[in-house]
Order: C-alpha cells, then sequence, then structure tokens
C-alpha cells in the first residue's frame, strides 16, 4: 500500500511539472510575440476590434488605427479590413466606427471593408477569412492589434485558414494582460480556439 502511494504521488508530481512546464513556455510565447513585428507585404491589413465610445474609437482602438494608417501609407497592403461588432450596450458596431476614423485619415472608402459582427478574436478572424474569400483575396494579412494580443491572433489566423502576419502597437501591457493571454493560449491550443471562444 506504502508503495503504491509512493507512485501515486510521484506520477501527480510529475504530472504537475509537465503543467507548470507547459503555461511557462505559454508565457514565454506570448511575450516574445510581443516583442516582435513581423510586417510583410500582404492582401489586407486586418485590425482588431476594441471598444468604441458613442461612435468614438477608444484609446487602444485609436491606436490601433493610427499603426493601421501608417501601414497603409506605406504600402504594406492595398485594402484595410476595420473589425468587431457590437459589444452590450453599443449603437454602433466597433467595425463603424474604425471604418469612419480611418475614412477621415484620409484612406479611401474603396480601400476599407467592414467586418462588424464579430465579438471576439475567433469571430472577428473567421468572419474576416470569409470576407477575404468572397472579395477574391489572397489570405495573407498583416495583422494589428496591443503586443499581448500577438500572439492569440496568429494561432487563431492560422485555425481560420489566413497566413497572417502580426505588427503590435506600441501600446503598453500589464502583467495581468500576459497572463490572461498566457491562460487563453494554453488552453486554446488543446481545446481549439473556436471552442474557448464559444465557452467564454
Amino acid at each position: 500500500m506504502f508503495f503504491g502511494l509512493r507512485w501515486a504521488i510521484r506520477i501527480a508530481l510529475g504530472l504537475l511539472a509537465v503543467v507548470v512546464l507547459y503555461i511557462g513556455i505559454s508565457f514565454a510565447q506570448v511575450w516574445w510575440a510581443s516583442r516582435q513585428d513581423n510586417t510583410a507585404p500582404a492582401s489586407a491589413i486586418v485590425v482588431m476590434g476594441a471598444a468604441q465610445w458613442n461612435g468614438l474609437p477608444s484609446p487602444v482602438l485609436k491606436g490601433r488605427l493610427d499603426h493601421a494608417a501608417d501601414l497603409y501609407q506605406k504600402g504594406v497592403a492595398p485594402v484595410v479590413i476595420v473589425a468587431g461588432g457590437k459589444q452590450v450596450g453599443d449603437k454602433v458596431t466597433q467595425g463603424l466606427v474604425s471604418f469612419e476614423y480611418l475614412r477621415s485619415k484620409g484612406i479611401p472608402e474603396s480601400a476599407l471593408k467592414i467586418e462588424g459582427a464579430g465579438t471576439n478574436s475567433y469571430e472577428e478572424l473567421s468572419s474576416t477569412a470569409f470576407i477575404m474569400r468572397q472579395a477574391g483575396l489572397a489570405q495573407n494579412v498583416v495583422i494589428v492589434t496591443d503586443p499581448y494580443h500577438a500572439y492569440r491572433v496568429a494561432d487563431i489566423a492560422d485555425e481560420v485558414g489566413l497566413s497572417a502576419h502580426v505588427s503590435p502597437t506600441s501600446g503598453s501591457t500589464t502583467l495581468s494582460d500576459y497572463v490572461r493571454e498566457t491562460g487563453a493560449v494554453a488552453i486554446g491550443r488543446i481545446i481549439g480556439y473556436r471552442r474557448l471562444a464559444a465557452w467564454r
């Protein structure tokens, strides 16, 4: 009996070590991706959604849009897709607010497309992939988001059939951002990001 208990403890400690190692590796990958800018020529620049306040972009969303406008002006892609649907209490979609903001920055309406249905990262990128297929665009994109979000959106893009490079903004990232993203990545890679989005 004592021998069996010792083996049970060893197995439990071994499993715990594997879990800790897996989470540690996930954290390192999230952290490393937040510091990489992999901008490359693409069919479209995709701006991930963020909060809008009564028709105006929040500071986080504005930072993403300004960065996307800069990439567009540099000729990274001929099209900008702005993503984001309505959150609870919103009267307009994040995508529409982003569209109006970029148009005011001088980006022609013909170069802008709205993804206005997604309420989370998976839905936004899945819908974006559909929009690109419908428009006959190749599925290679540069995704603009905040640094802590970079690794997960690249993973999700791969899951929905997009070939993605990520160009993070210069936005600040807190330890809690990294911890939350590490959890999402660690779970999403096991159960799939589609299931994770539905669960959350």
